[in-house]
């Protein structure tokens, strides 16, 4: 019986890591003048939510984080979906020191977004 409620209460120590949010959990504007309210299409945001990145039509897994030492930073596996395809590949998201924001760096690319505003969505 005492095996049991070890069990149990493993997975109760568990459960509210799972249903928290990532540390860039958000709506980010992909311009300047972008429509906060409109998530994965042009023109419009994209949006973090439980470690899955939402694009312009994409979805990723944000998945293996790994912590960048002495940055606010971390690198993450992105198990892709999108028009038809399914890949994998690696990102760094890092805050913005200066503003409420990030910076995703793809393989080649970087990308920094501004957070949008709570009424903006």
């Amino acid at each position: 019986m005492t095996a049991r409620y070890l069990h149990i209460a493993a997975i109760a120590l568990l459960c509210p890591s799972i249903l928290m949010g990532g540390p860039f959990d958000g709506v980010y504007k992909q311009t300047a003048n972008a429509e906060c309210a409109l998530v994965g299409v042009d023109g419009g945001a994209l949006k973090i939510e439980q470690n899955i990145f939402y694009g312009v039509e994409v979805e990723c897994r944000m998945t293996s984080p790994i912590d960048i030492v002495d940055m606010d930073a971390t690198l993450y596996e992105m198990q892709c979906t999108g028009e038809g395809s399914t890949w994998t590949e690696r990102a760094m998201l890092m805050s913005d020191a200066e503003e409420e924001g990030i910076y995703m760096i793809w393989d080649g690319y970087a990308f920094r977004y501004d957070r949008c505003e709570e009424g903006e969505f």
